[in-house]
């Protein structure tokens, strides 16, 4: 037999298309061709091919002319992926591997030069994909590397086989009456850890009595939230607990974030439905933020998909970086598009931003004297624009706090006690409406977050006088719904909706 089909699968943003390797062996003049729009990292597949089966006692068809085609062509191929299939559609070639055994199955893997399989990106994507694929009676099943199927394996439905050399898969495929007889090893998934790395504790910031308020009705409905204070006030410290008081991720929010970091070669399965908290430096690119690249790969807030996104020192952060931002926090998600192909990635984040008042960091702080002048102060507030902090629901002062207050200060709640309250608030939307209150919209927020008469009175007063928008005017409305569910009230009150008022007048543009 000359020619030889494999089946495997390429990445396409989040998507995982079938690709078909097709090898074929002819006479002529020796040599390796690989076609079907292939990256340089899919041609090196080469060298890498020819080593391991040599290094691992495989017969490689030196005289002959081995033609490679990865279909569809016009389809983009990347990674070191293809590595596995390529080494057995040419054994396959050659009838050192059973066609019929090799049909069954998709391979993805990249080799090393010895043989062993090396971890591939995107394993979860593949998983998903297989198990999406109808109209077959017995869907194929998927064979990767030993670290990359025990990720996979969190996918329910797919048949998974683990391999950590060349040799395993090839000794399981080789045709009847040939090898040792031994089958490919079922993947099990990697144990999440029992308890993750203690989370830093709510009880260990001193003071900040409302900064700790406002956090807690942001994760009760899933708002964003940006602090302004003096340096030293404790908004890394706050922003690193927020995460604490978020409940666990359900099954399905699990399996959606893991695809994310898999796609990114980053998922850590022991780390399996526990909330990520991605912290950029504030040098980031806008690319780097919310992604690109050719191909493009997910950003930071697709990263942040489920989770928390930090950033800190806000308005250090390139101009076009922060204005990317605008959509992904209204819509929950990013389209990357280029001349060729057109990407969507997931970006269901909680912003959790901090930034100094001024250049110096001390305007309004009774502590300590502001050297900037009027002007610097407004152009340095000026650095995030009036649309962006349209769409950032909490803004909170965190002022700085005396030292003899902060030598007397009461222990407040640990974070257990505040993500108690955040849980019950969280159900009781779910119950009520079917999602947060930061997603509710159109007729949902017209039927779920209508305020009582003088509430609505109170609101539309305040709007008229500080010239909100309508985006502000619905956003405090989510926020007076999230305060009076924290509250265990059915109805927004007047008092509910005056704290979800002030948590828009920190800076000149909210």
């Amino acid at each position: 037999m000359s020619l030889a089909i494999v089946h495997s699968r390429a990445l396409d943003g989040l998507k995982a298309p079938e690709v078909t390797v097709e090898v074929h062996l002819a006479n002529g003049l020796p040599s390796f061709t690989l076609v079907g729009l292939a990256d340089t990292e899919v041609k090196e597949a080469r060298e890498r091919v020819r080593a391991a089966l040599s290094n691992s006692g495989l017969e490689f068809p030196f005289n002959k002319r081995i033609t490679v085609n990865l279909a569809p062509a016009d389809l983009p191929k990347e990674s070191g992926r293809f590595d596995l299939p390529i080494a057995l559609g040419i054994l396959a070639a050659m009838g050192h591997v059973d066609a019929g055994k090799l049909a069954e199955l998709e391979f993805a893997g990249e080799l090393s030069l010895g043989g062993e399989l090396r971890p591939v990106r995107g394993a979860l994507p593949m998983a998903l994909a297989l198990r999406r694929v109808a109209g077959s009676a017995r869907p194929r099943g998927l064979v990767l590397p030993q670290v990359s199927a025990a990720e996979a394996a969190l996918v329910d439905g797919v048949r998974l086989y683990g391999a950590s050399h060349l040799m395993d898969v090839v000794e399981a495929l080789r045709p009847p009456g040939q090898g040792n007889g031994a089958d490919l090893v079922r993947a099990k998934a990697s144990e999440p850890l029992a308890c993750g790395p203690a989370a830093p504790d709510l009880l260990e910031v001193k003071g900040q009595i409302a900064a700790k308020r406002a956090l807690e009705v942001a994760a009760a409905g899933g708002h964003s939230v940006l602090m302004v204070g003096p340096p030293g006030t404790g908004k890394s410290m706050l922003a690193q607990r927020f995460a604490g008081l978020l409940p666990a991720l359900t099954d399905d929010e699990a399996l959606e974030s893991a695809a994310v970091l898999s796609l990114a070669g980053c998922f850590d399965a022991q780390r399996w439905r526990q909330r990520l908290v991605r912290s950029p430096h504030h040098t980031a690119s806008s690319v780097a933020l919310v992604g690109g690249g050719s191909p493009p790969r997910p950003g930071e807030i697709s990263l942040a998909h489920h989770g928390v996104l930090f950033l800190d020192e806000l308005p250090e952060f390139p101009r076009a970086a922060l204005e990317a931002l605008r959509e992904p926090l209204e819509t929950g998600h990013i389209t990357i598009a280029r001349a060729a192909r057109r990407h969507d990635f997931p970006a269901r984040f909680q912003l959790i931003g901090a930034m100094n008042p001024c250049p110096c960091g001390h305007f309004g702080n009774p502590l300590k004297a502001c050297r900037c002048t009027p002007d610097q102060v407004a152009r340095y507030q000026a650095r995030l624009s009036g649309p962006l902090l349209d769409r950032v629901d909490v803004q909170i002062e965190v002022p700085a706090v005396a030292p003899e207050v902060l030598a007397n200060s009461p222990d407040g709640e640990p974070s257990i006690e505040v993500a108690a309250r955040v849980q019950a608030a969280r159900e009781r939307q779910r119950v009520r409406q079917g999602v947060l209150n930061v997603d509710l919209a159109g007729s949902l927020l017209d039927e779920h977050a209508r305020p009582a008469p003088a509430a609505s009175s109170f609101l539309q007063s305040a709007c008229a006088r500080l010239g909100w928008s309508g985006r502000a005017f619905h956003r405090v409305l989510k926020l007076a719904r999230t305060i009076a569910d924290l509250a265990g009230s059915d109805a927004i009150l007047q008092a509910h909706m005056a704290e979800a008022i002030q948590y828009r007048r920190v800076l000149h543009a909210a």
